[in-house]
């Protein structure tokens, strides 16, 4: 009978903790909230600066550091200050009378300040409501969407648009830049949505909006949706639809594809690569309104950057990494994280070469820019014979100036219109001249 009753119990006290977990309760005072487990996201939030679950609250019992401090001071005071001598009609009773009086009020004043210390620290720990302001909205949807990756985004689609062999519109340049930085303002704020839980655990990303509380995630999914669906549409009426179209999938591949391969397998960094690959590409064919070569050496290059600017980056983060439960090559296979980031650092000299093969660039292009495709690659080989924080430092930071610094010596040797009017190379010229045979 007793074994029939306790199994009866037990049931029914797991059937609620099979769906949800509603609260729970430790010592009275700390209370998590949990979302449905079969929705497989749980949010863990808390008001205070540390943000890692605690299981324990600490004890009110605990005297503030401050007082701490201040007990060594009075029993120095105490030690070093010399007592007259008492009289010899005073009684024994009455100076230890004396001295008893002193122990109980010094022990009433450390009651009290304990008592209030205490209370400060449970007022801390009380949960409250934050509250948005307005004049903080800007700023929380601007980390939000990563501003400062969409205008890294912006530049390199520019830098498409500006090499592409047509020439220069303003209005369109201005949609398209307008339609990309607002695609990439919605990816990048789905991609915190989903990665909230993880995000919590790491130091680099647990000051985030969405991990901090400070705005909402119906919020943050309205703004996404408010960012991209003008910034497809823009993209598409307004410059041209194989534009919105490689704006729809790059939305599609870094929300859908690269943001839940983050925690199940290293190929995560060659699909971001191509998220980020594919910028350029869009600034080209919203100049030229085709996919050609050009366009896919813009591509290239973008690809192979990423690799030594990545993989150095992931290098000092490993320890945040594998704490959010992030599958990544630094992680995983750091032998692996060192070769192919030299690999591509050799290849971005290839690659540079081959623009003026493919009548992009003059060959003063692949001359003017090896300096610093060497540097980057000899410090590519630091990287990847001392595998230590210094070398993954330098190789990050030398990527940071060396893809500007690439574009900018591409675009002053890229290869003039009239040059190319009198080759027949621009696209759509073969189109005229089929047009012109054809009349009479």
């Amino acid at each position: 009978g007793l074994f029939v009753w306790r199994l009866r119990n037990t049931g029914v006290r797991q059937i609620p903790y099979r769906f949800v977990h509603l609260y729970h309760i430790a010592n009275n005072r700390l209370i998590t909230f949990q979302y449905f487990n079969f929705l497989k996201r749980m949010y863990v939030t808390q008001y205070n600066k540390d943000l890692s679950q605690r299981a324990k609250p600490k004890s009110d019992s605990i005297v503030s550091p401050f007082h701490e401090l201040q007990q060594p001071d009075q029993e120095k005071k105490v030690v070093h200050k010399i007592s007259p001598v008492s009289p010899v009609h005073q009684s024994w009773s009455e100076t230890s009378s004396r001295s008893e009086l002193r122990e109980m009020k010094s022990a009433a004043e450390t009651e009290n300040s304990v008592i209030t210390v205490g209370a400060e620290s449970k007022e801390d720990r009380q949960w409250k409501e934050m509250k948005l302001r307005l004049d903080d909205l800007p700023g929380v949807l601007a980390r939000l969407s990563k501003i400062k990756l969409t205008a890294l985004v912006v530049s390199t689609a520019s830098a498409g648009f500006a090499m592409a062999p047509v020439p220069f519109e303003l209005t369109c340049f201005l949609l398209a830049s307008l339609g990309t930085g607002l695609a990439s303002c919605a990816a990048n704020s789905i991609n915190q949505f989903f990665e909230v839980p993880f995000d919590s655990n790491m130091n680099r990303t647990k000051n985030r909006p969405l991990v901090r509380g400070q705005i909402s995630p119906l919020l943050a999914v309205c703004f996404a949706a408010s960012c991209g669906v003008p910034g497809i549409a823009l993209l598409t009426l307004g410059v041209n639809p194989l534009t919105g179209a490689l704006g729809a999938f790059n939305i599609f591949l870094y929300t859908c594809c690269y943001t839940p391969l983050k925690r199940m397998s290293i190929a995560n960094t060659w699909v971001g690569a191509i998220v980020g690959a594919i910028p350029p590409i869009m600034g080209w064919t919203a100049a030229t309104g085709s996919l050609d070569a050009g366009a896919l050496l813009l591509g290239g290059i973008l690809y192979s950057w990423q690799f030594p600017h990545f993989n150095a980056l992931s290098w000092g983060l490993r320890e945040d990494y594998s704490r959010g439960g992030y599958c990544m090559m630094s992680v995983t296979h750091p032998g692996l994280c060192r070769r192919v980031a030299l690999r591509h650092c050799l290849a971005l000299i290839g690659l540079s070469t081959v623009a003026p093969v493919l009548d992009i660039t003059t060959w003063t292009f692949p001359i003017i820019s090896l300096p610093i495709n060497l540097y980057i690659s000899y410090l590519g080989f630091r990287f990847y014979r001392d595998a230590d924080r210094s070398s993954s430092r330098k190789l990050f930071f030398c990527s940071l100036w060396h893809l500007p610094m690439l574009l900018l010596v591409m675009f002053t040797c890229k290869k003039s219109i009239l040059e190319k009017e009198d080759k027949g190379d621009l696209p759509g010229r073969s189109h005229e001249r089929a047009m012109e045979i054809r009349l009479p």
